[in-house]
């Protein structure tokens, strides 16, 4: 069995090399884009299957595994932000307050796709202006749904508390991904 890890993200190649799988990380362009009928909750297992759609046609002995992380406050999406001021606006609306995040995987061979999402509750202290701006002038968190990295300053500084997996937080449930490749 050949897994394809259809992500850029250097958290996501390391939490699945961690599992012990070795694989091949490949490209997928694919516009992103959710219908404003997919519920917030849905919305990150949407994606990721949307990647896997958007993939050549899969060998016998290939599995793609594509995955999505999105950051929601009060039912409202925060996507990647575009510049420090977008990241400062999200970091803001976080300060404070419990958010969720949902990562959605999609796991898939030449004749079977399944699609799984995680959800965890994250409650991040309250920010000041000068955490924020140390934040993002220190770990630029342009590639991260919500602006931050739970792995990061601000997840061992101000995260006061979670429900749910780590893991799926930082972009991949391994739990889930284990569960399904051992079961192939």
């Amino acid at each position: 069995m050949k897994i394809l890890l259809a992500s850029q993200s250097p958290r996501r190649k390391e939490l699945l090399s961690n599992l012990g799988f070795e694989f091949e990380v490949v490209k997928i362009d694919c516009e992103e884009i959710v219908p404003k009928h997919i519920k917030v909750g849905e919305a990150a297992g949407y994606l990721s299957e949307l990647k896997a759609s958007a993939f050549r046609k899969l060998q016998e002995n290939e599995v793609l595994l594509t995955a999505d992380t999105v950051v929601a406050i009060d039912h409202q999406f925060l996507g990647k932000p575009q510049n420090e001021e977008d990241a400062r606006k999200m970091l803001q609306s976080l300060s404070g307050k419990t958010h969720q995040v949902y990562t959605g995987i999609t796991i898939k061979t030449l004749d079977k796709t399944i699609t799984e999402t995680d959800v965890a509750d994250v409650e991040l202290d309250h920010l000041t202006a000068s955490e924020i701006e140390y934040y993002i002038q220190n770990y630029k968190p342009f590639d991260k749904a919500g602006s931050y990295g739970i792995q990061e300053w601000l997840g061992m500084a101000k995260i006061k508390k979670i429900q749910g997996s780590f893991y799926t937080i930082m972009g991949l449930p391994t739990h889930l991904v284990y569960k399904i490749l051992k079961e192939l």
